[in-house]
């Protein structure tokens, strides 16, 4: 089913916006076997925050070697060989952001984690230096931010190089009904590494391979992303999508002020931890993040236990115990380890009572895209300062802007009602009644998570016939409610990863962060990607 009709279709219909971050840029660590640079070759393969704290800390390595190697291995990988095409940017004062840091380290001024790791970003998240903000556009080229986003200006306090922003679906995948995931008119096509024809999915595709990204799920596989789990999962991380207000939004490029959210994407749970650890906190500039006061953690690392199962009750979504056999394959084998860690587990009828809310959480991220992108590009420094004005851009720049699919999206919001309007109070609070509904079955059968397949096997990049497919899907609900959906690896059907992902009530960010980690450590389904040629896998996927 195309994912932009799956909102108005689906028996689990819902949307979600995440801005990712991802700890370090080791994610893709195996090129293509007819490389003459094969991966296998670079000293940071799988490198997780602390192994890299650990060298720069005895002096085997500094922060500005740390970053040349990146910056090295991104133009072997990414702009050159097999071209992953996942960075559309790099930060040109990554260098001297390093060398200042060393020097910190040097002096004893040590800031935590983070400190000296480089990072990269999604491409429509601000940062006020020389990199611009763009959400894939054409139409934003030259936007450069006057004031980095609130969670940009954590990362930095904590220490971190800003190294680059990635590509991304352009305008986070809310433009076309027939789009192609990973595709953007700036950053051009962004590849799968473990095959490489196949679709890295959801919006932040560039982020998946590399970096930190925004993420919405909601309606229709988020007609924007197919929540940014898939790419988490199909990039083989670990993803958070955190709860709404626990991280801020603005300075960002919106898709929904009540749907989007940050959150997390790194190469394990405990990376993801650090992360989030340094991007929590109130900004008093945002009225959504004082919501959060009292229940943010200044460590989410210390709530990762290997036990974290034990003598918890897990809702397990029956349905996706039919389907392709090999996702139902891991998708039991994944049970059958959660009974082994300690749980008690019991199947439930989750998705189908989400059903009816498609097509209200459809009308919301329309409303709300319109207002969000015309409130931010009204104070950005950009040529265009409408979506009216976007439109209009990709009209008279059809053959660069739009070579493969059009703007459906963009001119349906630019149709829909206002937020004053009664039919976009409606749809938010039947949207928004997916926080009742979850709480409740939580309550009924007394469950402390709720579990289910990420995310199927990923279809061929088709740039003119967009994306298809999509069983399994499972990250509609805890979208348009705004709850912590997380999102770990459960294995690997023909060398592509499937996720297991996992829910729980709001703000409880420590239960999913341990639930996760508990079964990564019983499993360690994590692999470095292979880039596998698609000719080398004949068929049938």
């Amino acid at each position: 089913m195309n994912r932009r009709n799956f909102l108005k279709n689906s028996s689990a219909a819902g949307l979600v916006t995440t801005f990712g971050i991802s700890g370090t840029l080791a994610a893709a660590t195996m090129v293509d076997k007819d490389s003459p640079n094969y991966l296998d070759n670079f000293e940071l393969n799988e490198a997780n925050i602390h192994q890299l704290q650990e060298q720069l800390g005895n002096g085997k390595l500094s922060s500005k070697a740390l970053t040349k190697l990146y910056l090295k291995r991104i133009n072997e990988i990414d702009k050159n060989g097999i071209k992953l095409n996942s960075v559309i940017e790099i930060n040109p004062d990554a260098i001297e952001i390093a060398t200042k840091l060393d020097q910190e380290r040097k002096e004893g001024r040590i800031r935590g984690l983070l400190h000296g790791i480089p990072v990269l970003i999604k491409d429509n998240i601000n940062t006020a230096d020389k990199m611009q903000t763009t959400a894939g556009a054409l139409a934003l080229e030259g936007n450069i931010a006057a004031e980095d986003a609130y969670i940009v200006k954590k990362l930095r306090e904590a220490g971190a190089i800003i190294l680059g922003k990635t590509n991304l679906s352009e305008w986070a995948n809310f433009r076309s009904t027939r789009s192609c995931s990973g595709w953007s008119s700036r950053g051009g096509q962004t590849k799968n590494p473990n095959i490489l024809d196949r679709s890295p999915s959801g919006s932040s595709a560039g982020s998946g391979l590399f970096g930190i990204c925004q993420s919405l799920c909601g309606g229709y596989r988020h007609g924007n992303q197919w929540f940014d789990h898939c790419t988490f999962i199909l990039q083989r991380h670990s993803g958070l999508k955190a709860n709404g207000g626990l991280i801020e939004q603005k300075r960002m490029i919106p898709i929904s002020s009540t749907q989007d959210t940050a959150g997390p994407m790194a190469r394990n749970v405990t990376d993801a931890a650090i992360l989030l650890s340094a991007l929590t906190g109130v900004d008093n500039n945002d009225e959504v993040t004082k919501n959060s006061s009292g229940k943010t953690h200044q460590d989410y690392t210390q709530f990762l236990t290997k036990d974290a199962f034990k003598g918890k009750k897990i809702g397990i979504e029956k349905s996706f115990l039919r389907g392709h056999e090999a996702v139902v394959g891991l998708y039991k084998k994944a049970i059958e380890q959660l009974k082994t860690l300690g749980a008690e587990v019991v199947e439930i009828d989750f998705m189908s009572q989400f059903g009816s809310l498609g097509g209200a959480s459809y009308t919301v991220l329309l409303c709300e895209f319109k207002d969000g992108v015309n409130t931010y590009l009204s104070k950005a420094n950009a040529k265009v300062k409408t979506l009216k004005e976007v439109i209009a851009f990709n009209q008279a720049n059809e053959a660069k802007a739009m070579p493969y699919f059009k703007q459906e999206l963009l001119e349906s919001s630019q149709n829909s009602p206002d937020l004053n309007s009664t039919t976009y109070k409606d749809a938010v609070a039947k949207s928004t009644s997916s926080r009742k509904m979850i709480n409740d079955i939580l309550k009924k059968d007394n469950l402390d998570a709720i579990m289910g397949t990420s995310f199927g096997i990923p279809c061929h990049i088709d740039l003119f016939k967009g994306d298809y497919g999509g069983d399994f899907y499972f990250c509609s609900p805890a979208a348009m409610a705004g709850f912590p959906h997380i999102t770990v690896p459960m294995g690997k059907a023909f060398e592509l990863p499937i996720g297991l992902s996992i829910i729980a009530g709001a703000y409880e960010e420590p239960k999913v962060l341990a639930m996760a980690y508990a079964f990564e450590q019983a499993t360690l389904h994590r692999t470095a990607p292979k880039f596998i040629k698609s000719s080398n896998f004949s068929s049938g996927i």
